[in-house]
């Protein structure tokens, strides 16, 4: 009888560590979802805000097409990464959209009216905040993804996130040229 109780508070006790460590990576996995939401939702206002800013820009910079064109297309890559849910993906378009950005406001120096101009500096300013919380919410994402993909490769959490499908997230990186130094007087090149 002794053993018998013995036996079934052993497989209690097991068993509600198991719980808790199933329950432990759904928790993870959602802080993951959520930091990946955080991000999103800058991505969408610096979205919206884009279209402003070549508006802006347009009516003063005649000759800066290419450059305009540029950043309109690196803002629909970075959609369409976000719409297929393909971190690696919106990795990539940022970094282009990071470079575009980068030349039109250094090409916005040769042009005095449009600097002055106070939806530029508003849009300027708006867009600048946008990528510092981005940048602010990349290092949350990655922080929450490493725990989650540390976890889920420890053992025994390895025996229920195989068993349960919970699989490694990807970290959102940046190109290595977004990691070097920035050459300056590149942006000011036409």
């Amino acid at each position: 009888m002794v053993v018998l109780v013995v036996i079934l508070v052993i497989t209690f006790l097991l068993l509600v560590y198991l719980i808790g460590i199933y329950n432990s990576l759904v928790a993870l996995r959602e802080q993951v979802k959520q930091a990946w939401a955080n991000i999103d939702v800058l991505l969408k206002q610096r979205h919206d805000e884009l279209p402003k800013l070549v508006e802006t820009c347009k009516q003063y910079m005649q000759y800066e097409q290419a450059t305009l064109e540029k950043v309109m297309q690196a803002r629909s890559a970075v959609l369409q990464a976000r719409e297929a849910d393909s971190v690696a993906g919106v990795g990539n378009a940022e970094q282009q959209l990071r470079t575009g950005l980068g030349q039109l406001f250094a090409l916005a120096e040769n042009y005095p009216q449009l600097k002055a101009d106070e939806s530029f500096r508003q849009l300027q300013a708006r867009i600048t905040g946008l990528e510092e919380g981005i940048a602010d919410r990349r290092e949350l994402y990655n922080e929450q993804v490493q725990i989650n993909n540390t976890r889920i490769d420890q053992y025994p959490n390895s025996v229920i996130a195989r068993r349960y499908g919970f699989k490694p997230k990807a970290l959102l990186e940046f190109s290595t040229d977004e990691k070097a130094d920035v050459d300056v007087s590149a942006l000011f090149k036409r």
